[in-house]
């Protein structure tokens, strides 16, 4: 199956897609989307960046143009992904109309999201915990709900919603499409699945423990006290957007803080600021008003910006399982991309737990190995003579 002209999909449906510019599915789309159209239950793997929504989207709005009477449930581990699981579908349903949907996320106005409610939509988009306190206020109901859909199901466990997931599972009928897609199948995952969904079709598409192959990885070794020097020459060599991932929300903002201070544009992403600000930073990142997005791992997941180039980790991620989605950020669609660490020596313990996991086939000779730059002098020292001729317009200048 070579496009989705080929899927005998509904005309609104195929008028959005070629909208959007869908013409060949993705592999996971390929083998996902005719299983779930005959009404099985799914469990989908595959890497980050494949084109999972797509494989869950393009099978429920075939379901509830075809169901009117019907609503399909999304659940999604973070506020980022949410939203961009509902602009997605926005596009998806736009020759749709009538197939109009709700977000449920913290951070955003309880009214607001009432409202929402009172119009009845097809399609709800929420995170675990602000659905439960919709349910405990008896403000929607799940009777009607004949397709759920987990999205990135092995972080919603990660992050401690099993709770609420257990708890959303007594509101749900019992006959019902189950859709769980994740990037990882760990043991709890299967376990999840086995309470959620009735004799699922597992579909894996290409290795789902390995990164996407177009990304080059390399290491720079340095110091804590040369680590933010190492940082901006990093910066001041490479053109195009960058992903910097920190370990604290502290740190975050002191990284980004400190690279304001060089001329870089950057916004900085973390669970303790507000909706609005957190929606400002991925807009502004986005649409490139900011070269650089520092972030937790709150970005690890489903931040689905396809420009960006490299991903830098500033700080190893703490389970070695979560480099593989941070570095995914990068070549999204089939682009390239890079990832490079600045390791300290006490990260190199967890590098090598991290390179055991999931970079089995490179060699020493992958690896970037820089001398340990020390701490330079605090008198401000030039370093254009150290930089091309020809340096891109999007790179500040720096001085130290």
């Amino acid at each position: 199956m070579h496009t989705f002209q080929e899927m005998n999909l509904p005309r609104q449906l195929q008028r959005a897609l070629e909208a959007m510019n869908f013409v060949s599915p993705t592999p996971i789309q390929v083998q996902a989307i005719p299983v779930a159209m005959a009404h099985h239950d799914v469990i989908g793997c595959a890497q980050t960046g494949t084109g999972k929504t797509g494989a869950f989207g393009v099978p429920m709005v075939v379901r509830l143009l075809q169901q009117p009477q019907e609503t399909a449930l999304i659940l999604a581990p973070t506020r980022e992904l949410a939203v961009q699981i509902v602009e997605f579908l926005i596009k998806l349903t736009q020759y749709a109309p009538e197939l109009n949907h709700a977000l449920l996320i913290g951070g955003m106005s309880m009214s607001t999201q009432l409202r929402a409610l009172q119009r009845r939509p097809r399609i709800i988009v929420a995170t675990p915990g602000r659905l439960v306190d919709h349910l405990q206020r008896r403000a929607i109901s799940l009777q009607n709900t004949g397709i759920l859909v987990l999205d990135e199901a092995d972080r919603m466990l990660d992050m401690g919603f099993a709770p609420q997931l257990n708890e959303i599972l007594r509101y749900l009928p019992t006959t019902r499409q189950t859709m769980l897609f994740s990037a990882t199948l760990p043991d709890n995952i299967l376990g999840l699945a086995n309470r959620y969904l009735k004799n699922p079709v597992r579909i894996n598409a290409g290795s789902v423990d390995q990164p996407v192959q177009k990304i080059h990885h390399s290491v720079v070794q340095t110091t804590p006290e040369a680590k933010n020097d190492v940082l901006l020459d990093e910066l001041n060599t490479r053109e195009g957007s960058v992903l910097i991932f920190t370990r604290t929300k502290h740190r975050t903002d002191r990284v980004a803080k400190f690279l304001s201070k060089f001329g870089y544009t950057v916004c900085r992403l973390h669970g303790d600021r507000t909706q609005s600000q957190r929606d400002a930073a991925i807009k502004g990142f986005r649409v490139g008003t900011f070269r650089i997005l520092v972030a937790t791992d709150i970005a690890a997941r489903g931040l689905d910006i396809p420009h960006i180039a490299h991903v830098i980790n500033y700080d190893l991620p703490q389970q070695p399982e979560d480099y593989v989605h941070r570095i995914g950020r990068t070549a999204r669609a089939g682009a390239e991309g890079e990832a490079i660490c600045l390791l300290v020596p006490e990260d190199q313990g967890q590098w090598r737990r991290i390179a055991r996991l999931y970079l089995k086939d490179e060699g020493p000779a992958h690896a970037k190995k820089a001398p340990v730059i020390e701490r330079r002098p605090k008198s401000p020292v030039s370093l254009d003579n150290s930089l091309p001729e020809q340096r891109p317009r999007i790179i500040p200048r720096v001085q130290r």
